[in-house]
């Protein structure tokens, strides 16, 4: 493709360009904004509570708001929309997994969590098995879970601003990658808790009105008739009737089957084990709150992820393939160049949009690597430093520095490996952070809710056998190596076939749990588990 007919690389090229001045205006306006906001939340920090859960003083609709903030990350917004601009119907799929999740969330996990716990996920772990052992698996898979999906936000927010500042460089991107890396360092270690959720409950407003307004842009431009967008992005993706049917990318051969499998049950599992949304419900007082936060957040998602039809089908209809292609292989700039395209290549209304909608991603991408340093970094200072470390010896204060230390480590790894995860797609990098969320942390939650045989021996199999076998499943898959779209292109070490490892690593993780409270000697306390049975469906002593 040439630069000459490639809008991402027209609008970029030569720093004299007339839009240029506008377009980071724009966008350093929603920088800052969010800045102003982490600094004010961060002077209302001033215990442990406040820092890792907001003081638990947000209403059920705010809570919803940041979880849907939390949620509605990069790979909806950047990620499936290049998906469905050019996969068609199998793109689609992406917004059916991650919005039927929630329903596994709302019935299963939202309310007992949230009467179960304290700050993280370990708090339940650990509720009626031995501390320190538990603890430590619960703080590692947490911390590996959040860097898996760090690494989705780092690849968006890399391509992102590539295409607005027009840097083509290898080196430019990964500077990109370490600028966000800070911002969102200084976003947890000021903001805390409090920060982070009003700064997602503004990114969501933000996200869900740029996306309706690119939503009417695309139906007016069709005169809001869906079958002719459908039927002009059908034609335009140079593959026919085959863009609006199943198979197009999963489908065509026994493994692309499977692998649609695996990334359905990964999608459907894996959110209801995500750390940075099972700690938003501890930020709420109660566990009505928490039942009318998941609701408000199943609403918002839900018609979010009906706009996303627009958002990719729009892109496929108005910007050839390989103009997509050209600016990023995996596909993850076609939604803010359909805001090029629907505002106008060459005029200001064009550039006006396309800064607008790009600060409006990067807002999301820092809220959301906000949302996930915090729950990682809170994981290690409460669960590992506090009770394992310190053996619940530590001070709020002393905990809360180690959470802010933890914080720069954890964003230093991230800035590290998403450097190298800059050219995937960021909706399939995060489907792999579901399939790990699954297999090691949605089975242990579970089994401690609800079987009463459980033991320490079971969550810690559990835990580090999902653990290793969704890591190490995905290290030799063809996400990392063997394929021109693999981290590592030039080289070739995969054997197993498919891209997300779920369908082997999630029933994996369910069974070791159960085989290694087999073969445990432990007898289960089962007046512990009394407790947390009644804890947990009641509320009665919840924090």
């Amino acid at each position: 493709m040439s630069p000459a007919i490639n809008p991402a690389i027209t609008l970029a090229a030569g720093e004299a360009s007339e839009h240029r001045p506008l377009i980071i205006s724009l966008f350093a306006v929603f920088v800052a904004a969010t800045l102003v906001i982490t600094v004010w939340a961060g002077r209302q920090t001033k215990d442990a509570a406040d820092f890792y859960a907001g003081g638990r003083q947000f209403t059920g609709f705010q809570n919803g708001l940041a979880v849907s903030g939390d949620y509605m990350s990069a790979a909806s917004f950047l990620g499936i929309a290049g998906a469905i601009a050019l996969f068609g119907y199998d793109g689609f799929l992406y917004s059916i997994g991650f919005l039927v999740a929630w329903l596994v969330a709302l019935l299963l996990v939202a309310e007992p969590l949230r009467n179960s716990g304290r700050y993280t996920m370990g708090d339940v772990l650990a509720y009626r098995m031995r501390q320190r052992p538990v603890r430590t698996a619960a703080g590692t898979s947490t911390i590996v879970v959040s860097i898996f999906y760090l690494l989705a936000q780092m690849a968006g927010a890399g391509v992102l601003v590539s295409l607005l500042l027009g840097i083509t460089s290898d080196g430019g991107k990964i500077g990109i990658v370490a600028l966000v890396g800070v911002l969102m360092i200084v976003y947890v270690t000021i903001g805390g808790m409090k920060g982070t959720t009003w700064v997602q409950m503004v990114k969501a407003v933000l996200l869900i009105v740029g996306a309706l307004l690119l939503t009417f842009l695309v139906l007016l431009k069709f005169h809001f008739n869906v079958s002719d967008l459908l039927g002009k992005a059908a034609d335009n993706s140079g593959k026919g009737a085959a863009f609006l049917e199943p198979g197009l990318k999963y489908g065509a051969t026994g493994t692309t089957k499977l692998d649609f499998i695996s990334l359905g049950i990964a999608l459907v599992l894996g959110t209801a084990g995500l750390p940075h949304i099972l700690i938003r419900f501890y930020t709420v007082p109660t566990a009505k709150a928490a039942r009318k936060s998941v609701i408000w957040a199943i609403g918002l998602i839900g018609a979010f992820y009906l706009m996303t039809l627009a958002l990719g089908f729009g892109a496929a209809a108005l910007i050839k393939p390989d103009e997509i292609i050209a600016s990023n292989k995996a596909g993850n700039t076609a939604a803010p160049l359909l805001a090029l395209h629907l505002g106008g290549v060459d005029s200001n209304w064009g550039a006006i949009l396309l800064a607008t909608i790009s600060a409006v991603a990067f807002a999301t991408i820092l809220a959301v690597v906000a949302g996930l340093t915090l729950a990682s970094s809170s994981s290690f200072a409460h669960d590992i430093y506090a009770n394992v470390i310190k053996k619940g010896q530590a001070s709020e204060k002393q905990e809360v520095n180690a959470a802010r230390y933890a914080t720069v480590g954890i964003g230093a790894v991230s800035i590290l490996l998403g450097a190298l995860a800059r050219d995937l797609n960021v909706a399939g990098l995060v489907a792999l952070a579901f399939a790990v969320a699954a297999s090691a942390n949605l089975p242990t939650i579970l089994y401690s809710l609800f079987w009463k045989r459980f033991t320490t021996n079971g969550a810690l199999w559990s835990i580090y056998g999902g653990l290793v076998t969704a890591v190490g499943l995905v290290l030799f898959s063809p996400v990392v190596s063997g394929k021109p779209t693999s981290m590592f292109p030039d080289a070739d070490f995969h054997w197993f076939p498919l891209e997300n490892p779920g369908i082997v690593s999630i029933p994996v993780g369910f069974l070791l749990g159960v085989v290694g409270t087999l073969l445990s000697k432990e007898e289960p306390d089962t007046m512990k588990y009394a407790e947390l049975e009644v804890r947990s469906l009641t509320g009665t002593g919840a924090h």
